[in-house]
C-alpha cells in the first residue's frame, strides 16, 4: 500500500509507524457484547480474545508506544459494571508494552476515570507526532492536526459492500485512503494547504459491524470536505480494489 509513514500491518486492522516503534489501533468497543445480548444476539465475550491479539501484536513488534485512536469503550451515556472492570485491566495491562496515548472517541466519556495515571489522554480534538495527525474522527480537528501530512482517523468503521449476481450482500473491512476537496476544506480551514493525506483505519474489534463506504460515504465532519468519489479502497491484505466511484 503507497501510504506515508503509518503503514497497516498485512491482514491486520492495525498500523505501525516504524521508525517512531509506534502501534496505532482504532475502536476497540470494550463492552459492546452487552449491547448486543440486550438485542437479542448470543454472543461470547470479544474483549479478551482482542485482548490477547493485540498483546501479542505488541510482544512481536516491540512497540515504544501505542496509540488508541477512539471508542475504547463501549456504552453510553452510562458503563456497566462488567465493561468499566475490562477496560480498566485491558489498560492496566496493554502500558505494559508502551506508552499509551488515547484521543477519545465519542464513546469514550469518562474514560479518565478508568485510566491508569501513566496513560497519556489527549484531546477529542487530535495531537501530532512530527508529521502525523491523529483524531478518532466525531469532531473536527484542530488546526494542527489539519496541517499535518498524514491524518489518521477512525470512527467510521470502514467496509465495502459486494453484491454477486443472486443479489447476495457480503461485507469486508476496509482501509480508506482520501485527500480533501479544496473549496470544501477553506471553507472550515482557511490558512490550511491541501496536500494531507487522510487515512481511515477498520475497527479493531469484529463485532462492531460497519459502514459500507460505497454505500452511505464517511461518517463524521471530515466526510464533507474529502474528496469521497476518488477515494482509494484497500482490503486488510493489502489489495487495492479501486476508488468508490467504480464500487458503487
Amino acid at each position: 500500500m503507497k501510504f506515508l509513514k503509518a503503514q497497516p500491518l498485512h491482514n491486520e486492522p492495525v498500523l505501525f509507524i516504524k521508525d517512531k516503534k509506534t502501534i496505532v489501533v482504532a475502536d476497540l468497543h470494550i463492552g459492546i457484547e452487552s449491547q448486543l445480548r440486550e438485542q437479542g444476539l448470543n454472543v461470547s465475550s470479544q474483549t479478551e480474545n482482542m485482548s490477547k491479539h493485540l498483546f501479542s501484536l505488541c510482544k512481536r513488534l516491540k512497540p515504544k508506544e501505542i496509540i488508541l485512536l477512539g471508542d475504547i469503550k463501549h456504552n453510553i451515556p452510562s458503563s456497566t459494571i462488567q465493561e468499566r472492570r475490562d477496560v480498566k485491566i485491558f489498560l492496566q495491562e496493554i502500558q505494559r508494552y508502551g506508552i499509551v496515548h488515547i484521543v477519545p472517541g465519542n464513546h469514550d466519556g469518562n474514560i479518565d476515570k478508568l485510566c491508569p495515571e501513566e496513560v497519556i489522554i489527549h484531546p477529542s480534538s487530535g495531537f501530532i507526532v512530527d508529521d502525523i495527525g491523529f483524531i478518532h474522527g466525531h469532531r473536527w480537528p484542530n488546526q494542527e492536526v489539519m496541517s499535518s501530512k498524514q491524518i489518521i482517523m477512525g470512527h467510521t468503521h470502514p467496509t465495502i459492500m459486494f453484491t454477486d449476481r443472486l443479489g447476495y450482500k457480503s461485507f469486508e473491512s476496509c482501509w480508506i485512503k482520501t485527500s480533501f476537496l479544496e473549496n470544501n476544506l477553506k471553507k472550515r480551514y482557511p490558512s490550511v494547504s491541501v496536500g494531507s493525506q487522510l487515512l481511515i483505519m477498520p475497527a479493531f474489534n469484529p463485532l462492531c459491524g460497519g459502514n459500507p463506504v460505497n454505500v452511505g460515504g464517511i461518517v463524521g465532519p471530515l466526510g464533507n470536505i474529502i474528496d469521497l468519489e476518488n477515494s482509494d479502497v484497500y482490503l486488510l491484505d493489502g489489495i487495492l480494489i479501486g476508488k468508490i466511484k467504480n464500487l458503487r
